[in-house]
């Protein structure tokens, strides 16, 4: 077969994500041969694939999440466009893996009718090899301001005659009237795709819901495939960091006496806030991502996570008194660790006149480096070890490279022997994404900490296995899919296409 849905959603961060994720694992689990899609995203969190060809390329987070739900190792053509914001007004365009091109909201209107041609070709690849393709849209379809133009949502379904389903958040309240208004404000080619809804992030009696389950399939001539809880469970590679709350995850108990306290400064173009999230599957680490001075200067380890404009997010850090926390940190052997974005804030300058275009600018001189920026990116897995031959794996994405300064102890050690990264005191610093989820590595470095925080009761759990904690994760998406959703209805959709037949719902777009 050669099957295909698009799961869409009535507004960003209604479910999208993790929905197409556990459909991906319910097919997967039946012996599907499954694919997930996203034509187009917007994030700044993402990860390196390595293709046939051995050169890194990146792809939104989620589709790599999505791809290990298939049980198939990230592509980039699982998204082959990736818009990665440097500002309120422009955004890095990677395509099918490789930054391209550097576009506003003017010009980048200009180049979507390549990027369109693109992502069919890659979608109409995808579907000749596996026996469905899963896509995700991105924000609303209902986005009628950029229907003319959009490859991503209905216009993807169109190309590939797509039933879609549309999500709604429950919990930001509203919701029937977000379906109703989606499928309302299409015209009826778009209509004629709409199979129907799923709610999501529901709390609370199912039985109290169903009025208006009936309701929306009686104006709308559509059902409702579904209703799936809340469930706290659900909160690794977020597709942004808007995404998170205040805590990452649920912290367990600790193992030893004591907790320890990981505070996440949220930069204003924070990217690869993922980093985090290893460490929140600690036992005894609770983990805050927070702007507040105080909650900076209380933690027991400060994190400056990546950045997708270093040099503007270093601005900001003491623009709000932040820089002056961390550096008093610093002086007093409290650690701090930075990564990527973060690890060239700490350096005694950065000259960069690619990304930020500001020339040349102090850093927060807590590591004996400068950092250049250059118009190549390194865009690679990274594999080596740390203190004591501990082995580490991650993934590098920058354009600032250590250019000057020899730090007397690197973090990391390549592989091949050449350095990565530093370590000044209680100050560590690495362009290392991804490095917690080695197991061995985060208990080495929460040790570490720990014992520079004062924290001796801390111990870390000798058995979490954050590969596990994925892989639970992913199964989790697929029971829920399968619990609470019509899947034999799914599978009609999948199997079949869009229904006939589907009524029009006035007024639609003229």
């Amino acid at each position: 077969m050669s099957g295909g849905l698009l799961v869409a959603g009535t507004t960003s961060d209604a479910g999208k994500s993790v929905v197409t994720a556990g459909i991906c694992r319910w097919l997967h689990r039946r012996g599907v041969r499954v694919a997930p899609f996203k034509a187009q995203n917007m994030s700044n969190n993402s990860a390196v694939v390595v293709g046939p060809d051995g050169r890194g390329g990146e792809i939104g987070r989620a589709q790599a999440m999505q791809a290990a739900a298939c049980g198939l190792p990230a592509d980039v053509r699982f998204n082959p466009v990736l818009l990665k914001p440097g500002s309120d007004h422009s955004s890095q365009v990677v395509v099918l893996g490789e930054a391209v091109d550097r576009v506003d909201a003017g010009n980048f209107r200009s180049l979507k009718t390549r990027l369109a041609a693109t992502v069919f070709e890659t979608f109409d690849q995808l579907r000749s090899e596996y026996d469905v393709v899963v896509c995700e849209g991105a924000g609303s379809p209902a986005e009628i301001n950029l229907r003319d133009t959009d490859f991503v949502n209905l216009g993807l379904a169109r190309h590939g005659r797509l039933p879609t389903v549309v999500v709604g958040d429950i919990d930001r309240g509203g919701v029937f009237a977000a379906l109703f208004g989606t499928v309302a404000l299409l015209d009826k080619a778009d209509q004629d795709l709409v199979a129907g809804f799923v709610v999501n992030k529901f709390r609370g009696d199912r039985g109290l819901l169903q009025p208006g389950i009936d309701m929306l399939e009686r104006v709308t001539g559509r059902p409702t495939y579904g209703v799936l809880p809340w469930h706290l469970d659900l909160w690794l590679d977020a597709e942004d960091s808007l995404a998170y709350g205040t805590t990452l995850g649920r912290p367990a108990a600790p193992h030893g006496a004591e907790w320890l306290d990981v505070a996440v400064v949220r930069l204003p173009r924070i990217s690869n806030a993922t980093d985090a999230e290893a460490l929140a599957t600690e036992p005894g680490v609770r983990v805050r991502l927070t702007i507040e001075p105080a909650d900076v200067a209380a933690a027991d380890l400060v994190v400056l996570p990546g950045s997708k404009s270093t040099v503007d997010d270093l601005r900001w850090l003491r623009e709000t008194g932040l820089a002056g926390v961390v550096a008093r940190r610093a002086a007093a052997g409290r650690p701090v660790l930075g990564i990527c974005g973060g690890y060239q804030m700490l350096a005694r300058a950065i000259h960069d006149d690619v990304e930020s275009g500001r020339g040349t600018v102090a850093g927060l001189g807590l590591l004996p480096t400068e950092i250049t920026f250059e118009q190549r990116k390194t865009v690679t897995l990274a594999a080596g070890t740390a203190e004591g031959g501990v082995p580490v794996r991650g993934y590098e994405i920058h354009h600032g490279y250590v250019s000057a300064g020899a730090p007397a102890v690197p973090l990391m050690t390549y592989a091949d022997g050449r350095p990565e990264g530093a370590r000044d005191g209680a100050v560590f610093g690495t362009h290392w994404h991804g490095a917690f989820e080695s197991d061995e590595f985060r208990r080495w470095f929460l040790v570490e900490s720990a014992r520079l925080a004062g924290r001796s009761g801390f111990t870390p759990a000798p058995g979490t296995v954050f590969a596990d904690v994925r892989e639970r994760t992913l199964d989790l998406l697929g029971d829920l899919v399968e619990e609470h959703l019509d899947t034999d209805a799914l599978w009609r959709l999948v199997e079949a296409g869009p229904p006939a037949g589907l009524p029009f719902v006035p007024p639609g777009a003229p």
